[in-house]
């Protein structure tokens, strides 16, 4: 028998279908499933959409049911609804204050408003005590579906500009949707709760105030923003609480000062200053990465840090990263016009140029090249943040020239290497992400078909599992990403493996194959730290300044507790240092508790105390950093133990 034409069909994530009337709600189609459901729902998924529950489905459509279980779906309502919230209490103890933009953001959310008096650290309270109100009265929440010219004269009428300029810039002429919550009204896409009760009220907390432009134009009005996070239950809340308090505690630049590492200034915006210690921990850490490409068979190059522009447009960089690139213009002798030169932002193209240098056969394939690449893009000053993100840095950089039959071993071969890297570094897990074709990209379907099972046949040999990615590649290939989570939870992307057969194409590389044709090599982009700045970064946070032996930059130092104590502490120095141990002498006529305190700040893993008893005895008072006891040692000893805690772990 046919269906009624004024009944549509809802299939459910068990495969089960159901015909309900059209227009039908998601909290309708809760209600006839059960009471207790339909108290607990929250929204639906209806066809991949979020779906508020108020919303009418006028066709068929799959449907699945959310609650406050649903932690993705939950996270975003409550977010939403307390961004609206905010906006409420904001204009309620402040009714001059226009509101403009409120999204949800990771762990949370903003609102921009435009107030003439500023909003001081101390208002936080008070909003946050409105808003606490606000959801304790429960308030219906509702939503109108209103045509562009009445909203657009709803808000005139309010004399809200910014909201009748957000509607313009809302491109076609497709009707708008409302919100209100009480008397509190906002233009919103949706979903929301159903009413401000749902909202957990002891879950959430105003965060912090700062300035930002209308629409990030610089040109227009200056508004304040207001940062929340919010959870769906208050224990996540107390979490993410105290892994702001670590994060704090492990900030870089922080530490970088108190370690004396590095500094930034304006002079340079975006570029290091490494200080000795920091430099002491950037070579080791690259000595370390050098051994690791030889072990690889990488060869090692190093290509020019200004390229004319002419390999850019060959490359296709010139068009898709130009915004990103620092140009330089150069009035060559005798030339009729200036020679535009462009500051490498990536290695690849220059890479490419070295591989063309010679006739290649088959047999010098796989060719692995690898080179810490000096690099420079332009960042936003905004977007700047100490050493993890910068205008110039160096790249452990490499890539892998093979045939399409070479792809699935240098793949599982590089996830084999990037794992012993991970885990001498201190990180035994990571995660990997395979992202698949995207919507526009080069290549064929059978190209892109045989590369991806390539990739995940790696992935897979190696017992790595991966999360999905589709439609996240790069325009001309698939690529695997690679994420670390440190101490405090917090997740890294670092590590990434990229197919592409497109720069080959485009900068004519090629090689002879066994049947004497010239064939397009595949190039294959490889990084395992990603950058060293940004990765010294991460390592300094992971570790809380406490880095390992090896990486740390002051070993040891040798504090003498008497000045009768000068001679044998000098001794000691140069018996540490003989044996491959960073050491120094502290002879300053202090206290040893105060060398000990200053030594302890600066994050030393190791501080040897000599008095007069360890002169006579030969030994040497042993402070480990994080310890409170001390030991005593022979001289003897403790250099045996420290020599092996100096070798790094592949010379072990």
């Amino acid at each position: 028998m046919a269906k009624d034409q004024h009944q549509i069909s809802l299939t459910f994530p068990d495969g089960n279908a159901r015909d309900f009337d059209a227009g039908v709600t998601a909290a309708a189609v809760a209600e006839s499933i059960s009471k207790s459901l339909a108290k607990k729902a929250i929204s639906a998924t209806v066809d991949g959409q979020h779906w508020d529950l108020a919303w009418p489905i006028e066709a068929d459509a799959s449907i699945a049911i959310h609650t406050m279980q649903d932690e993705a779906q939950a996270n975003e309502l409550v977010r939403h609804d307390l961004a609206h919230i905010m906006a409420r209490a904001v204009q309620e103890i402040w009714p001059d204050t226009q509101v403009t933009i409120g999204p949800v953001i990771d762990n949370g959310w903003y609102y921009d408003f435009d107030r003439a008096e500023p909003f001081t650290p101390e208002d936080l309270g008070l909003i946050e005590k409105k808003m606490k109100d606000i959801i304790n009265k429960r308030d219906p929440v509702r939503t109108e579906v209103w045509e562009r010219e009445k909203a657009i004269q709803y808000y005139k009428d309010r004399g809200e500009p910014y909201k009748v300029e957000l509607i313009d810039s809302i491109p076609g002429d497709e009707p708008l949707r409302m919100y209100w919550h009480g008397d509190w009204q906002d233009l919103c896409r949706g979903p929301h709760l159903q009413h401000t009760g749902q909202v957990p009220g002891d879950a959430f907390k105003l965060m912090s105030i700062a300035g930002a432009y209308w629409r990030g134009d610089s040109s227009r009005a200056m508004l304040q923003r207001i940062y929340g996070v919010a959870f769906t239950g208050k224990e996540k809340l107390r979490a993410h609480l105290h892994m702001l308090e670590e994060a704090a505690k492990r900030d870089h630049r922080k530490l970088g000062r108190e370690m004396d590492l590095f500094h930034m200034q304006e002079e340079a915006p975006g570029q290091i200053f490494w200080h000795p210690n920091g430099w002491t921990i950037y070579t080791e850490l690259q000595d370390y990465m050098r051994r690791q490409h030889r072990a690889a068979g990488y060869k090692a190059v190093t290509t020019p840090p200004v390229v004319d522009r002419k390999l850019w447009e060959a490359s296709g960089h010139w068009d898709k990263y130009q915004e990103h690139m620092f140009v330089v213009e150069v009035e060559e002798e005798h030339a009729k016009e200036k020679a535009i030169n462009a500051l490498k932002p990536m290695n690849c193209p220059c890479h490419v140029q070295v591989f063309n240098q010679g006739l290649k056969s088959y047999r010098d394939l796989p060719l692995r090249l690898a080179e810490f690449g000096s690099c420079s893009r332009y960042e936003p000053s905004g977007a700047l943040h100490g050493i993890m993100r910068v205008r110039g840095f160096t790249q452990d950089d490499g890539h892998i020239f093979c045939t399409e039959d070479q792809i699935e071993a240098e793949c599982a071969g590089f996830i084999n290497y990037l794992a012993d890297v991970y885990g001498d570094l201190g990180f035994k897990d990571f995660e990997i992400k395979f992202a698949t074709r995207p919507e526009k990209r080069v290549g064929s379907d059978a190209s892109w078909d045989h590369v991806e099972g390539a990739l995940e046949a790696a992935s897979k040999a190696t017992g790595r599992a991966f999360t999905l990615e589709p439609g996240d590649g790069a325009f001309y290939g698939p690529k695997l990403d690679f994420y670390l989570t440190d101490a405090i939870g917090r997740v890294w992307q670092c590590g990434t493996f990229q197919v592409d057969p497109n720069l080959p194409e485009r900068l004519g590389a090629t090689y002879i194959a066994p049947d004497g044709s010239k064939q397009r090599p595949y190039m294959l982009h490889r990084a395992c730290l990603g950058s060293f700045e940004r990765f010294i970064g991460i390592l300094i946070e992971e570790h809380a300044g406490k880095l390992p032996f090896w990486l740390a930059p002051r070993q040891v130092v040798v504090a003498s507790i008497t000045s009768e104590a000068d001679a044998y502490v000098q001794e000691v120095v140069d018996t540490l240092k003989a044996a491959g141990v960073r050491a120094e002498a502290d002879m300053r006529n202090e206290k040893i508790n105060y060398k000990v305190r200053e030594h302890s700040v600066g994050k030393v893993p190791v501080i040897l105390a000599v008095g007069g008893r360890e002169v006579e005895e030969r030994t040497v008072a042993v402070r480990r950093l994080g310890q409170k006891q001390t030991s005593v040692q022979s001289l003897d000893d403790v250099t045996a133990e420290l020599r092996v805690d100096a070798t790094p772990p592949d010379l072990r």
